[in-house]
């Protein structure tokens, strides 16, 4: 049964943005809210753009109670052309999977998002005209294959006025400048140099204009191979050590060819390694990591178990939750990589060895390790404006394939792998296991993620800077020839306005104490030892408690053996590893210096405020992190209000140095689902395993099941 309200009467129309087209419409469609298992919603118009899928009804004003975090270019009820994953049409109760020109439309359609959210769509009651036009638009907008130049990225940017805001402080790595700037930031300056040589991109159209070698590796050695085989600066460690990677040669080759090859890596390997004062240690992803193919294999299971249909469907696998996880695959890789870039950092921090990463393009599991290699051991790259700097460099200026890696195109679903969501996982297992040491939020990097999708911004819809540079110019309908203005992600103000900016900045974020001037050659000596294992801590660590210590030293000494298992690969020194990881882990963490993930099996988890923010049947009404952050934020709203009533009374101005708070009004009603998603007020039930919901079941009082058939035998429907 359908719970019937009567259609909209007020004309409803869609906001579009600057070069945004309205293709096709439809009226009288009716939006499920399957949260509960009834047939519940609302009633409004689909409609389809060059840019979104759009559901518009009359129930779009917030209630002015409710705390905000809005975005400003997607709503609640959009979907981006790019976020669409798959979608169904159900005939006679069936599901079938559309994709083509369509010989029969179904009654109801299912649009399953990239972001993991879920929508279904009732047509019976729409005109059998309008259900022809909107489900073959959709299907065929969303879903075949497309040109480059057709994505609206090119239509806004041609369009939009150019008013972005000036004040961002990522480094874009697009001059030579740039480059110059980071090495002279990591020291790296003595033996790395800046090179030119791909002006015009006369070596490789793969390589970026800019990037970075050993000062001994020539013009000639970077042209000979296209520069294949040439070590390209990531980044340097204070003791000296450096972290680079290299594009493979080709497997397949003659046997001349391969002979050439090789002695022109043993002559490049010549100039890092110098033993015994330059070492080197070479490791090939492709045999030490699982291949892209896994990451996607496990990654489309592992997304299965979050896109949910109705309750029914919720219920039905929680049975199996932890069976099923562990069956996708996915949390395993998680951890292989992050045991990976631990392994890297332990030659570099401990064995003082530079580390050449090797991959068959470089721009996939080396833009990955070497991330992660660089947030765990530069407090620079935990910062907002680093972790961008740094997602500029190693991916978008690095050459990592966005385009099709991520299949906006929809050309290939064998280039498809989700490798930059990969590391976005892999971040947030530290995130959550050092809150202090970053100074953005777990929401930060869930928005980022959704970022993907958006094709207003060039970050991540193209697969190099040379092809970004050769589609900089169009031809407008004036005959002349203009640049796009193409955006950049990192300018939030473009997606939020400064109170929903607020949740993307941590206010518990550990500032790092500036240095006293007077003892500078003091704290910088101990500062690099400090950036290493925290041996010499001036003072005790107030982060981890006395209990925390306790319970750390208990589970060390239960899970010691089990642990080892799980850390330790038989291709490696016995303990080597296990000895660099445990004694780190046994020392005060300093959230400025060096971090290494817990990586032992229940330590990785899954990023619960990505993946099931869209599902009210796992919230945790007034709990999760928000509950904690709604607590501290009304403690530090009540500190700043103290600091300004002292400031006054001292007659001195305010201080500016006050971080901006966003007010978390009515926190009580709340769930572990804000921002992305309010307090749904619906009767539904709650986040228990089935079985001990069914045990709740027969002791509930019947009034509070208001919206639910009691059979008096005990079972729900």
């Amino acid at each position: 049964e359908i719970h019937i309200k009567e259609p909209i009467e007020k004309e409803v129309y869609p906001r579009l943005l600057p070069g945004e087209l309205l293709l096709c419409e439809a009226s009288t469609v009716y939006k499920y809210i399957q949260e509960d298992g009834s047939n519940r919603g609302t009633y409004g118009k689909l409609v389809c753009t060059n840019f979104k899928i759009a559901f518009l009804d009359d129930n779009s004003a917030s209630d002015d109670d409710e705390p905000q975090f809005e975005n400003k270019i997607v709503g609640e009820n959009d979907i981006t052309l790019q976020c669409v994953d798959q979608i169904y049409g159900v005939y006679d109760e069936k599901k079938k999977l559309l994709t083509g020109q369509l010989r029969k439309y179904p009654e109801k359609l299912i649009i399953y998002c990239k972001d993991l959210r879920v929508f279904h769509f009732c047509l019976r009651y729409t005109k059998e005209e309008e259900v022809k036009r909107i489900v073959s638009g959709i299907v065929h907008h969303s879903q075949t294959p497309k040109l480059l130049k057709r994505l609206f990225l090119f239509s806004y940017a041609s369009a939009a006025p150019n008013n972005t805001d000036g004040r961002n402080q990522t480094v874009m790595f697009e001059t030579l400048e740039d480059w110059r700037g980071e090495l002279e930031r990591t020291k790296g300056n003595a033996k790395y140099k800046a090179v030119t040589t791909n002006e015009g991109y006369r070596v490789s159209e793969k390589l970026p204009l800019y990037f970075v070698v050993p000062i001994c590796v020539s013009e000639e050695s970077i042209l000979k191979y296209e520069g294949r085989g040439i070590p390209i600066w990531c980044w340097s460690c204070h003791n000296g050590a450096a972290l680079l990677k290299m594009s493979a040669f080709p497997k397949e080759q003659d046997d001349s060819s391969s002979q050439m090859q090789k002695a022109f890596l043993d002559g490049i390997y010549k100039t890092i390694s110098k033993p015994p004062y330059e070492l080197l240690k070479t490791d090939d992803l492709s045999s030490s990591l699982p291949s892209l193919q896994d990451i996607q294999t496990a990654y489309t299971k592992f997304k299965q178990l979050f896109l949910i249909d109705n309750s029914t469907d919720f219920w039905a696998t929680d049975v199996k939750w932890f069976s099923l996880l562990e069956s996708t695959n996915w949390l395993e890789i998680i951890r292989r990589v992050l045991k990976k870039a631990i392994e890297v950092v332990e030659c570099l921090e401990r064995q003082h060895t530079n580390v050449l990463l090797i991959e068959e393009s470089a721009t996939d599991l080396c833009c990955v390790i070497s991330s992660l290699v660089q947030v765990m051991m530069d407090s620079y790259s935990r910062t907002k404006s680093g972790f961008q700097s740094l997602i500029q460099k190693e991916w978008v200026i690095g050459g990592h394939g966005f385009l099709d890696r991520c299949n906006h195109l929809h050309r290939s679903d064998k280039e498809e792998a989700p490798v930059f969501l990969l590391l976005l996982n892999c971040v947030w297992q530290l995130v959550q296991q050092y809150p202090p040491a970053f100074e953005f939020t777990e929401t930060y990097l869930t928005v980022l993620s959704d970022s993907l999708y958006v094709p207003i911004f060039s970050t991540f819809f193209f697969n190099s800077q040379h092809q970004k540079d050769t589609n900089m110019t169009g031809e407008s309908l004036n005959t002349q020839s203009s640049p796009f203005r193409f955006l950049t992600v990192w300018d939030w103000s473009v997606q939020f306005d400064p109170k929903a900016q607020a949740f993307l900045n941590n206010p518990l974020y550990a500032d790092k104490p500036k240095p006293d001037k007077s003892h500078r050659k003091t704290a910088r000596f101990k500062h690099q030892r400090q950036l290493s294992l925290p041996l010499t801590q001036t003072k005790s660590s107030t982060k981890r408690g006395f209990f925390r210590e306790e319970t750390d030293h208990l589970i060390k000494n239960i899970l010691g053996k089990r642990i080892g298992k799980f850390i330790n690969s038989s291709d490696e020194p016995p303990n080597s590893f296990r000895e660099f990881y445990d004694s780190w882990h046994s020392k005060p963490v300093d959230y400025h210096g060096l971090l290494l993930p817990c990586i032992d099996g229940p330590e990785i988890k899954v990023w619960a405020q990505r993946y099931l923010r869209w599902i009210p049947e796992a919230q945790l009404h007034g709990g999760g992190t928000i509950a904690t952050a709604a607590n501290i934020l009304d403690l530090m709203e009540e500190v700043q209000s103290l600091q300004v009533k002292m400031d006054e009374e001292h007659s001195q101005a305010i201080s500016g140095d006050l971080r901006s708070v966003p007010v978390l009004r009515n926190s009580a009603r709340l769930s572990s689902l804000f921002p992305f998603a309010l307090l749904q007020r619906q009767s539904i039930k709650p986040a228990l395993p089935t079985s001990t919901w069914k045990d709740l079941e027969d002791e509930d009082d019947l009034v509070n099941r208001d919206d639910e058939f009691v059979d008096l035998s005990g079972d729900i429907l």
